[in-house]
């Protein structure tokens, strides 16, 4: 009887070990988001040409251009950063980065589009549009701002965070 309890007792210790603090919940994006959306923000060529491309597509449709804004990038670099770091493409913590931008951007309602691997703007934004769900983002009429953060991990592959805005 003795082996069973030890071994429940080390089965217990290890779950609460190996479970109780997950990736998603150590507080990591929330203090990266309060440095990230201070900073000043700068944008690369593959950045200005996502933007572009995606006012281009949006007039093309006969929806109204979005307006480029800092902070709205600042909040999708602390994203991109989160995803080179746990080395995987996701929305998580997406709420509170919806949260940060109603905050501090007066955000009404705030969308997001990620990707991973592609090497040119051209690329990407032709992935999104592919996409029935990046698609209706980018090609939501309400939205009225947005930002972008492109950086590669240590093996060189671009990780990106799209965030859209409306104010």
């Amino acid at each position: 009887m003795k082996p069973l309890t030890l071994k429940l007792s080390l089965l217990v210790f290890l779950s609460f070990v190996l479970f109780s603090c997950s990736k998603e919940d150590d507080g990591i994006y929330l203090n990266e988001t309060t440095e990230i959306i201070n900073k000043n923000v700068t944008y690369s060529k593959i950045e200005n040409d996502i933007l572009d491309l995606v006012n281009t597509h949006r007039n093309s449709i006969g929806i109204p251009t979005l307006t480029k804004m800092n902070i709205v990038s600042g909040v999708a670099d602390g994203h991109t950063e989160y995803m080179i770091e746990t080395g995987q493409i996701s929305h998580d913590n997406f709420d509170e980065r919806a949260q940060e931008l109603m905050d501090n951007a007066g955000a009404k309602s705030v969308g997001e589009n990620v990707a991973y691997g592609y090497t040119t703007a051209e690329s990407v934004v032709k992935s999104w549009l592919k996409s029935p769900e990046h698609k209706a983002i980018i090609e939501n009429p309400h939205f009225t701002h947005f930002g972008i953060s492109t950086e590669a991990n240590s093996d060189g592959r671009n990780f990106f965070t799209q965030m859209f805005i409306k104010k």
